[in-house]
């Protein structure tokens, strides 16, 4: 099992609460709380590449360039993006 949380330092100051406000789209495993960071919970490191991949898509038929939401998944994209785990899986 595969975790990686948003740090709540990013442009959204993203928190459990935020993340469950926006209905953000959630991994397959869900999502867990950590002192309010939101935890994305995933099988392993394709899973979550394919979940960034969907929230990418997911962003880019939004409306709306800069509401709040739009900055949360950009921060849950770059949260993903930048997970040693992930970032060695593409490497190799």
């Amino acid at each position: 099992m595969l975790r990686i949380t948003v740090p709540q330092n990013g442009q959204a100051e993203l928190t459990f609460a935020k993340f469950e406000s926006y209905g953000l789209p959630k991994p397959i495993n869900g999502v867990d709380t950590e002192a309010d960071n939101v935890v994305l919970l995933f099988d392993d490191e394709q899973d979550a590449i394919d979940y960034a991949d969907r929230l990418i898509e997911y962003v880019n038929n939004m409306d709306d360039d800069v509401s709040p939401k739009r900055v949360a998944i950009s921060d849950v994209i770059v949260a993903i993006k930048s997970d040693a785990f992930v970032q060695t899986y593409l490497d190799n």
